[in-house]
């Protein structure tokens, strides 16, 4: 992903993106094909299946769909549409019809010996909490990598090329801090601590960020993401090892689809979460500084004064000075109430960090055993 954002904006347009992912996706399939092999179980419950014609759950895929259509609309556009404030209830419908088709989704599945979707699995206290920890990571993870590029285009006038400058070198940390998790774990170190080291790590680097202000060199913001994606990197294979430690090996397979989707939808929620408390909390601070803004602050009229002399030498205009002046009075307003709105955000999502970390207190020991490869089921 780091290659083909940096490569884009020089070979031929955002197109690019997602042609070069073309040749990486097709050495990817063949290279699993050529090394990757199924686990001896598999196989065995694979030759069974091909004796018994089991009926696909059609009605399951149908709610299903249903479900996740509602969820992604109304994600999208609630903001938009003012949520439950919405004169032509297209939220209050796509909110009713979610509900009905989530519930409708559950009541099938738990009945069915061969279900779309496993939600038996989180009946596992390991994996189910393991469920809502991947949720909500994805959902910062999401949130900050939506807000950060928006905040340096958008305030500080970075291109897209270095924007992605700016974020590349957390991806060379987040490499070495997968090696260093994969030996930690091969040595017997319980994935219960390296997920709370990763998500303390994650809160500590968005905190960092919502620290920041509009004063910074690019390399101010290269160290906090950089801390994000270590974190992020200490978590998502000692999650793989508690998630599935306990579960037997006939259910894993469809375990992995189900954290997969809520992975997904974690950053799904996370970008429109992200986007929500951006635009909300950029009305409130525009607000709160309006409040200081008035012709009895001082300051404010030292500087009304100090722009209107700066700029009438130029248009020899005074009105016209003066007009100007709040204009820049009123730019410099709107750059500090969206910066204070990207700072929130970055704000929740520590908050969010931090309390994912008592979830792990709901868990069991996770302590992968010596050859074993659970996470790669």
């Amino acid at each position: 992903m780091h290659c083909t954002s940096r490569i884009s904006p020089r070979g031929g347009g955002w197109r690019w993106i997602f042609y070069l992912n073309v040749p990486v996706g097709l050495l990817a399939y063949l290279m699993c094909h050529a090394l990757v092999e199924d686990p001896e179980y598999l196989e065995v419950e694979r030759a069974k299946n091909r004796n018994r014609r089991e009926p696909f759950d059609m009605l399951g895929l149908c709610l299903l769909t249903v479900t996740m259509v509602c969820w992604e609309v109304m994600l999208s556009k609630g903001q938009e549409w003012d949520w439950l404030g919405d004169p032509f209830y297209r939220v209050q419908g796509l909110l009713i019809l979610f509900m009905l088709g989530l519930g409708g989704l559950i009541y099938r599945e738990l009945r069915l010996r061969n279900p779309l979707v496993a939600l038996r699995t989180m009946a596992d206290r390991n994996f189910g909490t393991c469920c809502v920890i991947i949720f909500c990571a994805y959902g910062v993870l999401y949130a900050n990598t939506i807000s950060l590029p928006a905040l340096l285009q958008s305030l500080f006038g970075y291109d897209a090329t270095t924007s992605g400058l700016v974020l590349s070198p957390a991806g060379i940390f987040a490499i070495v801090m997968l090696v260093v998790v994969g030996a930690l774990l091969s040595r017997g170190v319980d994935a219960r601590y390296l997920m709370a080291g990763g998500l303390l790590t994650m809160a500590l680097g968005n905190y960092w960020m919502a620290l920041l202000n509009l004063d910074i060199s690019p390399w101010q913001v290269v160290w906090p993401r950089v801390v994000v994606i270590a974190g992020l990197s200490m978590l998502f294979a000692p999650l793989n090892v508690a998630a599935f430690i306990y579960l037997p090996k006939e259910i894993r397979g469809a375990a992995v689809g189900l954290l997969a989707l809520l992975r997904n939808e974690g950053g799904s929620v996370g970008t429109s979460v992200a986007q929500i408390i951006q635009q909300r909390r950029e009305q409130f601070h525009t607000l709160r500084l309006n409040e200081s803004l008035d012709p009895l602050n001082p300051p404010v009229n030292s500087l009304l004064a100090r722009g209107q002399a700066y700029f009438l030498p130029h248009n020899g205009d005074a009105v016209l000075s003066h007009q100007m002046a709040l204009g820049v009075l009123d730019q410099s307003r709107a750059q500090q109430a969206s910066s204070l709105a990207y700072f929130d955000v970055f704000s929740f999502s520590a908050a969010v960090g931090l309390m994912l970390v008592f979830f792990i207190l709901l868990m069991r020991r996770s302590v992968a055993e010596k050859g074993a490869h659970i996470g790669g089921e």
